[in-house]
């Protein structure tokens, strides 16, 4: 063990060896340790929750609170958002997030609490789990909910039955989408947003100088969705394909944003802008015709990015090449300089983009610029002109001090048994927890012997 390594665990003797430290101190230290630590990471929650209630992962273009922690801190994905729920769901659970700063309450504890908890309950819910162990506060967050749904039978055959979903178009054109579904139909659904969410990079993404709502941030996704499905029977596709649309556009327009056509196929005209983003990495095929809309050549279809440059560009740049960004999938290939305005189809002039950032660059007034310098080839700008930074700014110094003295600053009292439930080994009473719960809600409690023969026994 190394000399660093002995001062954390024997911090009041650096220089006597773990193996050397009695019993009696080491189940000490361990416990008293523990309880610093849950104390530690509930401030750390409440600034997560901070941060993310101010949009500071914002900043760094990040597509939320979640990714930013991923990129910044090291933490799994699934594992950040996890964090970022714990963190939103202790603003409204005043008792349980005093407990957790005091350092009664393990991170494990608390994100079983949150699941369930609700300001009738929370205190009910709070004796529970500083009483029992983690495991226990599992059992009954599991037959809580179970509870819950022992009498809904013929409501959920109710909900079943008056399962919808229509649509129209509305008075300017937009489509109109109204769905009523089952929870578990929903549940599906939602989980399918959430994913595709996460691969089109739109979730809390820039388009302008505002940022996109919740609500748009599902219309994407949704969209999102539909291509996928319609292309799962065409093969892998890539870039522009996926959109599935067809723009009519002049020459003069893509070039140089003049007057001209610049439309959907049998739909509305769009601007040049989102027609250059369309066109970086798609299918073209260019059409003379007489001047009042009659063809009177059709080429042959092209790709913007021929498919072996596609491969070389996903080589070289492993997905978008953002700083902060971190999707690896449905990235289109962007010219730097567009190639109607003069701009080569080569590597040097190409870069991967999330979909988010792709029509940030376009449409958003976001710019890049190539470099030339191999360590960092890019250099992406704000609308301001600002460049987004490659790599972490210099925080401000911080008072770092041993975790004991920083609690004890605080006002804390922390000891080898602050964390250690009340529980010696009694058997847990599954029925009476429940009662506890359904009494606080002020509903009547549900029939025990309704409840699952695994969950209605004592641990």
């Amino acid at each position: 063990m190394s000399s660093s390594q002995a001062a954390i665990v024997g911090n009041e003797d650096p220089a006597l060896s773990v193996a050397d430290i009695p019993l009696e101190r080491l189940e000490s230290e361990i416990t008293e340790l523990a309880a610093h630590i849950n104390a530690a990471t509930c401030r750390w929650l409440l600034l997560v929750a901070e941060f993310d209630r101010r949009e500071g992962w914002g900043t760094w273009e990040c597509r939320s609170c979640a990714h930013w922690l991923n990129w910044k801190c090291g933490i799994d994905l699934g594992a950040a958002r996890e964090r970022v729920r714990v963190a939103r769901a202790l603003g409204e659970l005043p008792e349980i997030t005093a407990s957790f700063a005091a350092g009664q309450l393990s991170y494990s504890k608390v994100r079983a609490l949150t699941r369930v908890a609700t300001p009738e309950t929370e205190g009910a819910l709070l004796e529970m789990a500083r009483q029992g162990t983690a495991a226990h506060l599992e059992r009954i967050v599991r037959a809580y909910r179970k509870a819950q749904r022992v009498d809904e039978m013929d409501e959920a055959n109710r909900i079943h039955e008056d399962r919808s979903l229509r649509w129209h178009h509305d008075d300017d054109g937009t489509f109109v989408l109204q769905a009523r579904l089952t929870p578990e139909q929903g549940a599906l659904v939602r989980k399918a947003l959430e994913r595709a969410g996460e691969a089109v990079d739109d979730v809390s993404a820039e388009t302008s100088e505002e940022r996109r709502t919740h609500a748009q941030c599902n219309a994407d996704a949704l969209v999102a969705v539909a291509e996928s499905f319609l292309a799962s029977d065409q093969g892998d596709r890539h870039g522009g394909d996926r959109h599935l649309v067809t723009v009519h556009v002049d020459a003069e327009v893509l070039a140089a944003g003049g007057e001209g056509r610049c439309e959907l196929d049998d739909g509305p005209a769009i601007a040049a802008e989102v027609a250059r983003r369309l066109s970086c990495d798609a299918s073209v095929v260019a059409i003379v015709d007489d001047g009042h809309g009659n063809p009177l050549d059709v080429g042959r279809k092209t790709r913007a990015i021929p498919p072996a440059l596609r491969r070389a560009l996903a080589s070289r740049d492993g997905g978008c090449r953002v700083p902060g960004c971190t999707s690896r999938r449905f990235v289109d290939g962007h010219h730097i300089r567009h190639w109607s305005r003069g701009g080569d189809t080569s590597l040097p002039n190409l870069v991967s983009l999330c979909r988010a950032h792709h029509r940030a660059l376009h449409e958003g007034g976001y710019a890049v610029e190539a470099t030339g310098d191999p360590a960092e080839p890019w250099v992406f700008r704000r609308p301001d002109g600002t460049a987004l930074p490659s790599s972490s700014p210099a925080l401000p110094a911080t008072t770092h001090r041993a975790i004991t003295h920083h609690d004890q600053g605080l006002g804390l009292d922390i000891g080898p048994a602050t964390a250690i439930p009340g529980w010696y080994g009694e058997q847990l009473d599954l029925g009476l927890a429940l009662d506890a719960l359904f009494s606080r809600e002020g509903h009547p409690s549900p029939i025990r012997p309704a409840l699952p023969p695994e969950t209605s026994r004592a641990a």
